[in-house]
């Protein structure tokens, strides 16, 4: 990741239709090409490429990785995204200590539901899909 153009990769989940409306939005104001994009739900998604980050674990919560090799998770994704393609006012409030947290625990429950929100499977569903795929390939 060092030394690419690119600095964050955003770590997604392409089978989500609310993920990919914002993958879109994100890519269409991404004048300066900052931010990678990779689909977590890809069949070729390969955690030993991406720190180290399990399907189960991108699925269950948004990570981005920068290209120092520091890990992003939840929020703070959206926080440092937008900044990166010169929205960052929009998550500013964001940083204010009570907003903060009240911000991080609504997205904590939206991260837990976001499946069923989505009409997708429960996360054991999905990762023994994926492992049985994985398994099965030749």
């Amino acid at each position: 990741m060092t030394g690419s153009i690119w600095q964050y990769t955003l770590l997604y989940d392409g089978g989500c239709p609310l993920c990919l409306r914002e993958v879109r939005f994100l890519q269409g104001r991404d004048r300066q090409n900052r931010i990678q994009f990779v689909d977590i739900d890809a069949p070729d998604y390969a955690p030993e490429e991406h720190a180290g980050i399990s399907y189960e674990q991108a699925m269950g919560r948004i990570h981005a990785l920068r290209n120092d090799g520091v890990i992003l998770q939840d929020v703070e994704v959206f926080r440092q995204l937008y900044a990166a393609i010169g929205l960052g006012w929009i998550y500013a409030p964001t940083r204010w200590p009570l907003l903060r947290s009240l911000i991080d625990w609504v997205y904590g429950l939206w991260a837990d539901r976001r499946l069923a929100l989505t009409g997708r499977p429960d996360l054991a569903t999905l990762a023994a899909d994926r492992q049985c795929r994985d398994r099965c390939q030749v």
